[in-house]
């Protein structure tokens, strides 16, 4: 599960002054109630009428519209340094990489 790689690797993405947070369209009840089933010590954030999702091109209009599995490293410049989709998207090592690289 994309959130538990996260976790593992939550000391990673601290040492390198990053902030890890995930997006996601369910309501912010769902939203913490899952993060503390998972334990998760980052902030899961409810966007619920998909407005950044969409502004990030992270839903699949295929299938009605419902997000996909997306990870981007933003810089602090905000321009988006590394993006990774699908199963690349629940693997943090990419990320990890590319928030390193931005120091």
């Amino acid at each position: 599960m994309q959130m538990n790689g996260y976790q593992a690797g939550i000391s990673d993405f601290v040492d390198t002054d990053s902030i890890v947070f995930g997006i996601s369209a369910d309501k912010l009840e769902d939203n913490k109630k899952f993060a503390a089933d998972l334990g998760l010590d980052f902030t899961l954030l409810s966007d619920v009428d998909a407005a950044v999702i969409n502004q990030y091109g992270g839903t699949m209009e295929q299938y009605a519209g419902i997000a996909r599995r997306v990870t981007y490293v933003v810089g602090k410049d905000g321009r988006i340094a590394y993006i990774a989709e699908g199963a690349d998207a629940m693997d943090p090592t990419g990320a990890q990489s590319a928030c390193q690289g931005l120091q």
